[in-house]
């Protein structure tokens, strides 16, 4: 019989070490089941009373990448995403390249007067069948919630603005509010969503097409993820707008563009294969 080890999560809280979740996380990425069975046997052996779930996706994270390195790459994608920030700014445009991969147009940092005020809209999305507004809520720690307040805002602010007709593809008005996070919700939050009928997307929230499915099905992962570039180089390519590795394959030039090296971008380029592979 295994022994039960308590570890700590990043919100401080304790459970029970569950060795299933950690296997099935490792195979999502796309780990094969014999090498996620090993990882999974090696972090039990190390396990301790108090461990952090931070040093098990660390041990977890090393010994993926010495074996399927673009594997890693995907298990990491939490992380990578987070790396966004700290501004949040490029979490928006983020959030816009999603929409743009469902066929929408959208615009970032928008905006729009309600009946009574006006309000800062993080991204527009429209097509022909729907104007959507959203509020990208970006987290620097994973530990951290959006909770009903946030929730009640965003109702509050669509309240003040379903009954204006704005120019996006002709004189509309808005169909949804959306609230997208790369963190979790609270349980009061989902409750008073669901109730209302609002449209909240999160890192594991609904349990199909949440924030992890839609960038891994439409292959958006950002450029973050790379293992081939420097933190300063990342910063560079986000600081001229340039938030996914696609955009990088299409035209690599782009990087070169923004002071990256030949044949860095080149060992960039090699790295993208593999995880769009």
């Amino acid at each position: 019989m295994k022994k039960e080890v308590e570890i700590i999560k990043s919100t401080g809280e304790r459970q029970l070490f569950d060795s299933e979740k950690l296997t099935a996380s490792l195979m999502r990425a796309k780990a094969t089941p014999d090498l996620a069975e090993k990882i999974t046997k090696d972090i039990e052996a190390e396990l301790h009373d108090g461990m952090s779930t931070k040093e098990i996706y660390s041990h977890a994270f090393d010994m993926l990448a010495r074996q399927m390195k673009h594997v890693a790459v995907k298990y990491s994608l939490r992380k990578a995403i987070m790396e966004l920030g700290p501004s949040g700014f490029p979490f928006e445009r983020f959030v816009a390249e999603i929409f743009k991969s469902k066929g929408y147009q959208t615009e970032t940092d928008v905006e729009l007067l309600g009946e009574c005020i006006p309000h800062e809209v993080d991204v527009v999305a429209w097509n022909e069948n729907k104007l959507i507004i959203v509020e990208a809520k970006f987290h620097n720690e994973l530990g951290i919630k959006s909770d009903v307040k946030v929730v009640l805002y965003i109702k509050e602010r669509f309240d003040d603005l379903e009954n204006i007709y704005f120019d996006y593809g002709g004189k509309r008005k808005v169909d949804e509010s959306w609230l997208v996070t790369n963190t979790k919700f609270s349980v009061q939050a989902i409750h008073f969503a669901e109730c209302k009928n609002m449209k909240l997307i999160g890192w594991n929230y609904p349990k199909e097409g949440n924030l992890q499915d839609l960038v891994e099905h439409a292959g958006l992962h950002p450029i973050t993820c790379l293992h081939s570039i420097s933190n300063v180089e990342k910063q560079m390519l986000l600081g001229a707008g340039i938030v996914l590795c696609k955009t990088v394959a299409l035209d690599p030039q782009l990087a070169i563009d923004v002071g990256i090296h030949t044949e860095k971008v080149k060992k960039m380029v090699k790295e993208i294969a593999e995880i769009h592979n």
